[in-house]
């Protein structure tokens, strides 16, 4: 939509956008390439994030940036070539966001028009969130909703995905009125998707698993002595998707991936988890990752390469990795209704 002037302005006034309210979406992030350089890069913002790794700079940084960046850009680099989307140039997650948004803002137009418009960004790497806040802004967005896609809280992911956003609106000028969405890994919907995609998955396979792994991404054990809230939340999840199911306790197991340092990690470790299975007589398990909203490294290679070979070198026979639920339409019912409960008093 155009720029109009303010009817009793002056001729020489800026052009005023007319008024929009913001939606957000905002995910982890992505290099830009899988080369070395994009992969120094990213890697480099990501674990410069002191939510992320909290060890004081003094410390971190030389051994970061002279040890672990040297290195790490190239076994990353192979690690993202074997799920590259070569077709479009950029990594999964970016490709299942761009969809999820799509969706998400045909919903929105259907239900409010051109008064909302829909947009994403990440937290390291491209598209900055600074830079869709000012996009936004400067399309006339004076609210704005921010939604980080994480459906547990912590300080790590949607902590940081927040601090990203506040420091957004610290440089504009004129700063938009703004809300953030709370994790939502307890919303009816999110938990009936979460059912949904299992039972689609168990309905096409010849043998049913002996056990769903519920696999969540891992932190540190010292932040949720802390008071990070992560670990509960995901274990209701499972107990919740459970519930939703209609299993018993010994149908789904928790368990914690991508272990990173020598600090001891939230327990019990999915990699050692499924070759534990396998030893006890499980021959077919099947792993889904209730903490990821759209697949990425850690879904499509962690999972279904190092978690499965674990498994399978342990003797495990059948491994079934269930996808995250990305641009499912129960999905984005979901996130859809989600959005609409928190732009309550700023929508008719």
């Amino acid at each position: 939509m155009s720029a109009d002037r303010l009817t009793h302005a002056p001729a020489n006034h800026p052009p005023v956008m007319p008024k929009k309210i913001g939606v957000l979406l905002a995910n982890l992030g992505t290099p830009d390439g899988y080369d070395y350089w994009s992969m120094r890069r990213y890697l480099s913002e990501f674990l410069s994030d002191k939510r992320v790794v909290d060890i004081p700079n003094w410390k971190w940084q030389p051994l970061l940036q002279l040890i672990i960046l040297t290195k790490r850009p190239f076994t990353s680099g192979a690690n993202y070539k074997l799920i590259w989307n070569h077709d479009k140039g950029e990594s999964p997650l970016m490709t299942f966001t761009k969809d999820q948004t799509a969706a998400i803002a045909a919903r929105m137009q259907a239900l409010y028009g051109a008064d909302v418009m829909v947009d994403f960004c990440m937290r390291y790497g491209n598209p900055s969130t600074e830079s869709k806040v000012q996009a936004m802004v400067k399309a006339g967005c004076e609210k704005i909703l921010f939604f980080p896609l994480y459906p547990h809280y912590a300080g790590a992911t949607s902590a940081t995905a927040n601090d990203a956003f506040f420091a957004a609106l610290a440089k504009e000028k004129r700063q938009p009125a703004a809300r953030t969405v709370a994790e939502y890994f307890d919303h009816p919907l999110y938990i009936d998707a979460l059912a949904q995609s299992v039972e689609r998955a168990y309905a096409g396979l010849a043998n049913r698993p002996d056990v769903l792994v519920a696999s969540y991404h891992g932190m540190p054990k010292r932040y949720l002595m802390e008071g990070d809230p992560y670990h509960c939340q995901c274990q209701k999840t499972t107990r919740l998707l459970r519930e939703r199911l209609g299993w018993d306790r010994a149908a789904i197991d928790t368990s914690f991936q991508s272990v990173f340092g020598r600090e001891e990690w939230l327990k019990p470790y999915t990699v050692e988890h499924v070759a534990e299975l396998a030893k006890q007589g499980k021959k077919r398990i099947a792993v889904i990752a209730p903490a990821f909203s759209a697949d990425c490294i850690e879904t499509l290679e962690e999972i279904n390469g190092e978690i499965r070979e674990a498994f399978e070198h342990a003797g495990g026979e059948e491994f079934t990795y269930i996808p995250c639920l990305n641009d499912d339409a129960a999905h984005i019912d979901a996130l859809t209704a989600i959005i609409q409960e928190n732009l309550q008093g700023w929508t008719a």
